[in-house]
């Protein structure tokens, strides 16, 4: 599933649009039936921003278009005209460019079912006192979980809830209670600087994502993994450096 920091860099690569007039057409016929063509066609783009794993898109008139991408969805920006193959979501079409997206299951416009968010990790000044303090209504969640809750914490993904946790030497496997305020800061700062890094076009070295069975950067050992919360997402951590809770077994 893309990040805060994916959505992120499709908000930088959208500003091209923002202050135009722009063609709407929604090809697919999933999102043709949202009739959302007829009602922002034409209409100026105020602004695009990320907010956690979304994507708000404000119109003329003050609709607000919310974009999630789930697990397949792509923001592209290209030169209009452009040819292409298949039926995206919809296009947004200026004067130089059109945004097109693929595979965007969530399209919603004036605010249905907006979600309810906790700090965005990836705001300038980034809000760790509210963080830490919706982490703690969830005490017996294990660390790695609540991270991904976008509820407590917006904007962070499985990359970066196992760079982060590596990089602060917490475990995913440990109860939120039993974590000191100093430590999860920590893990809080360490989101906000790689996926910052990765905003801005850096490519953080991996220490344990994906790298299962090959011997952490820090101490040798071998990385392990495991399906972790409702959600089943994969924690990856390494066992000697990353000490703490209940660990499952292999």
């Amino acid at each position: 599933m893309p990040e805060g920091d994916s959505l992120h860099r499709a908000a930088l690569r959208l500003q091209v649009l923002v202050g135009q007039k722009v063609d709407v057409e929604t090809p697919h016929p999933r999102a043709a039936a949202k009739r959302l063509a007829e009602r922002l066609d034409g209409l100026v783009l105020e602004s695009v921003e990320a907010a956690g794993k979304n994507l708000l898109l404000r119109f003329q008139g003050g609709h607000v278009l919310r974009s999630h991408l789930r697990m397949t969805g792509r923001w592209r920006v290209e030169p209009r005209g452009a040819a292409r193959a298949g039926r995206p979501w919809l296009v947004l079409r200026g004067d130089e460019h059109e945004a097109v997206l693929w595979n965007g299951p969530v399209l919603e416009l004036d605010g249905a079912r907006r979600p309810r968010l906790g700090p965005d990790i990836l705001d300038e000044d980034p809000a760790y006192d509210a963080m830490l303090e919706r982490l703690r209504e969830a005490p017996d969640r294990q660390v790695g979980d609540a991270l991904l809750d976008q509820r407590l914490v917006a904007g962070i993904g499985n990359i970066w809830r196992s760079e982060a946790l590596w990089d602060a030497r917490l475990s995913p496997w440990q109860p939120v209670a039993e974590v000191p305020d100093t430590e999860l800061r920590t893990a809080l700062e360490a989101a906000h600087r790689l996926m910052a890094a990765s905003v801005a076009g850096a490519r953080p070295l991996r220490r344990v994502y994906r790298r299962t069975g090959r011997p952490c950067r820090r101490c040798g050992a071998a990385i392990r993994a495991h399906a972790q919360g409702d959600g089943a997402r994969i924690a990856y951590w390494c066992p000697t450096c990353q000490r703490g809770g209940k660990e499952p077994k292999s």
